[in-house]
């Protein structure tokens, strides 16, 4: 059984994993708040990896702008690798075998000689622990760009370890997928997959035992399985919007999962329909059978080694909860769960043995990363994710559901200044989500815990749309962009009030993505309930933002342009009755302040929305500001720019909603 008890800085990444002691820390009250810059960091370790053989463990860890890539001895605490790699945006990391390791990185980038628009592109490095060379995935492939298509699949196969990854041939557009030479990163076509391959399974030894097809223009996906050395199509349904997803093996060599919409295969069940239902697929016979998940999981679970399913993981109110399928593993997660009670483990990594996990934790805290061994039934804690910031210093985190006008229910999270426990008449920040297809989880939440240290509540509304809460609730968003969506928020600005928590005069409203949209949209739409707003990355004109996207695929009908049109409620592309929704065409209703804050390499949203609104507001003579964040992404990847929004955001909020009020 695992013992309760945790043993600090038993292991340690190059000094920056032996952060913390909890013996070392004695606070007889609560601190100051912790610095901005804290908050606004990039957590100090990221993408902590175990190896194989759970003999050593590898991380980027992150100081200020300075990122390395190191690999550490887990029994001495020998550093066997560190490489600053801080010009690189790092996204992946993975094990190669017990001698090399996968970095995916990306870049903002347009290649104009071959009509590939400003995107974030991404790239493969393999890391070789013993020659310490680092390889380009799809150097010198002919034809074939050096960029990744899509996600890389590595495996333990009968020949060694492998890695597969699928590459664009510029010559004949086909996107085949290659098995590198890890000596190399040169890639050999394996498997030849066609523009319109949507997606594909590997078994444990590299072999391709699904395809899914997708026609972009007549929205028919179509699922293909092998028959000799070609693939038969099994079954195709049409899904303009809602495209059914390949999701890995399944629980034996010969299946794989399946997320799509069956109610023919299982009538008269409630829960057939809904989507994202998960089926077991033969590919020998094509048979489907239903995975017994008691609930259906958020993502699923797959062996380090094997690549079969053994569980899945799902969000709830208090945090992220596991399902496994399997025994052995369900007894050992639980005993997991017994010694981390009521922390809601996140499952990180764990070695092939299932011996030593990764595990992070974030409720009270900051975020901990902490090693479990199985072998010597203990706990030892790696890192924090934001040590300058104390367990005392981290606001309390309460889940909240209120009902909408027209009576709907309304789940979220309240974040409250760290010591209060008794909330009332506290100015408040409602912080919309990105998305819309999204959702605000339990635990850390750094944005909204650093408005909560500088002294205001944080609502973080799980709004009609919002992903985790069923179909229904998904399905009563759509069309409802600057409508219900958006008084689902002042609803809940309204009930806070009628709580006694909020000060209903001392609200303001600040996202990020489709947040930022819902930030502008609140001084625009729904007048009267904010005194400012602070939009970052935010969508302000959504005919001129769906238009951008039929440019850029060269087509007025696909499957993203049907998606935005069917959440904001249009009837076709160019739909001019989007405007009455646009916040830059109704910047003539602003009364209140507005802050604009865009990154200049945003390739989702592009900082056109921000300028255009900005232009509107000025000819409106109304009050604006904006921030330009030079070298940022829609993400606020770098700890640079993501600290100055934070910054200019909390001097914003500080200036038109004082946490004290005026006498």
């Amino acid at each position: 059984m695992l013992k309760s008890v945790v043993k600090a800085c038993a292991v340690a990444i190059v000094g920056l994993l032996c952060l913390r002691d909890p013996g070392a820390r004695a606070w007889s009250q609560v601190p100051a708040p912790a610095p901005l810059e804290a908050y606004g960091a990039t957590p100090a370790i990221e993408l902590l990896q175990v190896s194989p053989s759970g003999e050593l463990i590898a991380g980027i860890t992150v100081t200020g702008e300075t990122r390395a890539l190191a690999v550490t001895r887990i029994a001495t605490g020998e550093s066997l690798f560190l490489q600053d790699i801080s010009v690189l945006k790092v996204r992946d990391l993975r094990w190669i075998g017990e001698g090399r390791i996968l970095v995916v990185t990306s870049r903002t980038l347009d290649i104009t000689s071959l009509g590939v628009s400003r995107s974030e592109l991404f790239f493969g490095q393999v890391v070789d622990l013993e020659t310490r060379n680092v390889v380009q995935v799809l150097d010198r492939t002919p034809d074939v760009l050096a960029v990744l298509y899509g996600p890389a699949s590595v495996r333990n196969t009968s020949d060694g370890d492998a890695l597969f990854v699928r590459g664009v041939n510029v010559v004949n557009n086909q996107i085949n997928l290659h098995r590198i030479d890890l000596r190399t990163g040169r890639g050999r076509s394996v498997a030849y997959m066609e523009s319109a391959t949507q997606d594909y399974v590997l078994d444990a030894e590299g072999e391709v035992i699904a395809q899914s097809r997708y026609d972009e223009r007549s929205g028919r996906w179509s699922l293909r399985l092998p028959q000799g050395r070609n693939y038969r199509e099994v079954w195709a349904v049409d899904a303009p919007v809602d495209s059914p997803e390949l999701h890995g093996m399944g629980r034996t060599a010969r299946t794989i999962v399946v997320s799509a919409d069956r109610p023919d295969l299982l009538p008269g069940d409630a829960e057939a329909g809904i989507a994202g239902t998960l089926f077991e697929v033969n590919v020998d016979s094509g048979e489907w059978s239903r995975l017994p998940f008691t609930h259906t999981p958020d993502s699923l679970v797959h062996h380090p080694r094997t690549r079969l399913l053994v569980g899945g993981a799902s969000n709830g109110e208090d945090g992220v909860r596991y399902e496994f399928l399997d025994p052995p593993t369900s007894a050992r997660w639980q005993s997991i769960e017994r010694a981390f009670r009521d922390k809601a483990p996140g499952l990180v990594s764990w070695s092939d043995a299932l011996t030593r996990v990764v595990v992070f934790t974030d409720t009270g805290e900051a975020g901990q990363y902490q090693l479990v061994d199985f072998e010597s039934g203990t706990a030892d804690i790696l890192a924090d994710a934001y040590p300058a910031i104390a367990p005392e210093q981290v606001g309390v985190v309460r889940p909240v559901q209120y009902v909408a006008r027209d009576g709907l229910d309304i789940p979220g999270y309240l974040t409250l200044p760290p010591g209060v426990s008794e909330p009332s008449g506290l100015p408040l920040v409602v912080l919309a989500h990105g998305g819309p297809a999204a959702r605000d989880v339990a635990g850390f939440d750094w944005w909204a815990q650093a408005l909560a240290s500088r002294g205001y509540a944080v609502l973080q509304s799980n709004f009609r749309g919002s992903t985790g809460y069923g179909r229904a609730f998904l399905e009563a968003g759509y069309g409802e962009w600057g409508r219900k969506m958006q008084t689902d928020l002042s609803d809940g600005v309204r009930w806070l009030a009628d709580q006694g928590i909020i000060d209903p005069a001392r609200v303001c409203i600040v996202g990020a993505s489709y947040g930022g949209y819902a930030a502008m949209a609140g001084l625009t739409l729904d007048a009267g309930v904010y005194r400012c707003g602070v939009s970052v990355n935010g969508v302000s004109d959504l005919r001129r933002m769906v238009n951008r996207e039929a440019r850029q695929d060269g087509r007025s009908n696909t499957q993203t342009i049907r998606y935005w049109n069917r959440f904001m409620g249009a009837a076709r592309l160019n739909d001019r009755a989007l405007d009455d929704l646009s916040p830059a065409h109704l910047a003539a209703e602003v009364e209140s302040p507005l802050l604009l804050i865009h990154g200049k390499d945003d390739t989702v949203v592009p900082i056109e929305q921000s300028r255009v609104m900005a232009d509107a507001l000025r000819r409106a003579d109304r009050p604006v500001e904006f921030v330009e964040l030079p070298g940022e992404d829609h993400w606020l990847s770098r700890s640079a720019t993501r600290q100055q929004m934070l910054a200019e955001t909390v001097r914003f909020l500080e200036a038109n909603n004082p946490v004290r009020a005026a006498n």
